[in-house]
């Protein structure tokens, strides 16, 4: 059983940042994906961005490439996101998950939502 816990949420003006951290708690080996997604209200949950752990790949959503940095502490296991000029769009739910296989191999497993079985409870960011 893993157990993600996210910290780092909150309100922030446009074109300011803020960081978002996940810590994995359980059974989750160094073979595994840490990734972060997003809801809005009465959308669907989207990808943000997505750490390969066995090669250190990352992916990230058009939406934010070149804003956000995810990075990850495998020994640690713990995942970061870097969020830098926010903006209004990107007030959201954060959420941290992780899996050890089915989001390996490609860009398009590492940002899919199906990709992943462990799930944060998720953290509130606002951009004003």
């Amino acid at each position: 059983h893993v157990q993600l816990v996210e910290s780092g949420g909150g309100s922030v003006q446009a074109g300011g940042s803020l960081t978002l951290s996940c810590t994995g708690i359980g059974s989750l080996n160094s073979k595994n994906c840490m990734a972060w997604f997003r809801t809005v209200l009465g959308k669907e949950r989207e990808a943000v961005a997505t750490i390969d752990n066995t090669n250190g790949n990352t992916y990230y959503a058009d939406s934010v490439g070149g804003r956000f940095i995810v990075s990850s502490d495998n020994a640690n296991k713990t995942a970061t996101l870097r969020m830098n000029v926010l903006k209004p769009e990107d007030t959201a739910m954060y959420y941290c998950a992780a899996d050890r296989l089915r989001c390996l191999g490609s860009r398009q497993k590492a940002l899919d939502v199906s990709s992943y079985n462990y799930w944060g409870q998720g953290t509130q960011v606002t951009v004003s």
